[in-house]
């Protein structure tokens, strides 16, 4: 039998099993009842026509039955109950069930046979009518279960429905109610309150620090672009220059990343963006991580579609992949494929330490985790982007092989 799988249907289901319960146990005892009292009567029956039957015998008058009693005496009595012992006993006579006395007077022995007595007609009419008591009661108690189910679960599911929507948490049901469902009420709400001041609390913190930080940013951009153009024709300083171009560009892109998912996930635009478009721009981009290196990074492309995002998030899920891949890859190759909604971006590296491994699938590991770990803050970034795209991101690591990320859309 399939366990119920509703807290209504365990309800009924618990009702049935105790109408069943008391149905059964009502039964046995109204059996043993029954039979008992059908051999009383039909005992005293016999012993009223053998008190009857006897004296008439005994004098010679006489002694006429009904077509379903029988009296036998001395030499009259069948051959098969003859060597009965004296008393009342139920056995097969003549091929059908029957209750019958053997006694004694003065003349001899007796034997009264009751073929059909009256008493097992009503003993059927007994048994019918517990049988339609029971298939009411059981009848009943399902009633009684579904009404009294509902009763219970419809509040739960109307709380539970008004917690998953989202909105005031004043507007939950049942706040007022003195029950346990008011105080569940009463619970859900506040520790709703408690999580929305949070999240506010935690978007306020993180648009404030990316707005203190994009100042100094905007002045080391300005500074290195400044560099980058008065060591064009000094080699030794115009790779340090453009390194420091690069990461204040980077720095400026992960601030405007955090400003968005600062915001509301409702509360941002959401164009249609092709997936193929920023991997095309992100491979052009990632090259000079691999230009001193054995490794060819390319993309298998598949059948294109439109993800609705904000270009730069994409890029930024994205882009973080493919640039761990590269950095972290010695010889080899990386390759980007997409199909069937997901972006794959696979790398012959040396895979992701068992720390990294557990904290995306939020398991505990058996190293501690240290800082980032190596995987920097553009892991943690692809996490919650996803997060905020509805997307899924998926990790699988072999030695043998290396990395295995996709985002699933």
């Amino acid at each position: 039998m399939k366990p119920p799988s509703s807290l209504r249907r365990r309800i009924v289901v618990a009702y049935l099993f105790f109408a069943l319960a008391i149905c059964t146990f009502v039964g046995a005892v109204t059996t043993v009842a029954i039979e008992g009292t059908e051999d009383l009567l039909v005992d005293e029956h016999l012993r009223s026509i053998a008190a009857w039957a006897s004296p008439r015998h005994a004098i010679g008058m006489p002694v006429d039955m009904p077509s379903d009693v029988s009296f036998y005496h001395s030499d009259t009595i069948p051959p098969e109950l003859r060597d009965l012992p004296l008393g009342v006993e139920k056995l097969v006579f003549e091929g059908k069930g029957v209750h019958l006395l053997v006694g004694e007077d003065d003349a001899g022995k007796y034997v009264v046979v009751d073929r059909a007595s009256e008493y097992k007609n009503i003993e059927h009419t007994i048994y019918a009518m517990i049988m339609a008591g029971f298939l009411g009661f059981v009848a009943l108690s399902l009633f009684l279960g579904s009404f009294i189910a509902r009763g219970f679960v419809d509040p739960i599911v109307e709380l539970a429905a008004a917690v998953s929507k989202k909105g005031n948490h004043a507007d939950l049901p049942l706040l007022n109610s003195r029950d346990e469902l008011g105080v569940l009420a009463r619970a859900f709400a506040a520790h709703t309150a408690e999580l929305q001041q949070f999240l506010a609390r935690e978007r306020f913190f993180t648009g404030d620090v990316s707005h203190e930080l994009r100042t100094p940013l905007t002045i080391i951009t300005g500074a290195a672009e400044l560099l980058v153009e008065q060591t064009s024709t000094q080699a030794a300083l115009h790779a340090p220059a453009n390194r420091i171009l690069r990461a204040a560009k980077e720095a400026n892109e992960c601030i405007e990343i955090l400003l968005q998912l600062a915001r509301a996930p409702d509360q941002i635009n959401r164009p249609e963006t092709s997936v193929a478009d920023v991997i095309h721009a992100e491979i052009a981009r990632c090259q000079h991580f691999i230009e001193r290196k054995p490794v060819t990074l390319h993309f298998e492309e598949g059948e294109d579609f439109l993800v609705p995002a904000r270009r730069e998030l994409l890029t930024a899920a994205i882009g973080n992949l493919i640039r761990n891949a590269c950095q972290y890859t010695e010889q080899g190759s990386v390759t980007v494929r997409i199909t069937a909604h997901t972006v794959i971006v696979e790398d012959t590296g040396p895979g992701l330490p068992e720390s990294i491994q557990a904290r995306l699938q939020e398991k505990k590991s058996s190293v501690p985790l240290v800082g980032s770990a190596g995987s920097g803050l553009g892991l943690a970034l692809v996490v919650r982007i996803c997060e905020n795209l509805d997307a899924k991101l998926i990790a699988e690591n072999n030695p043998k092989i290396g990395s295995n990320f996709r985002i699933v859309f």
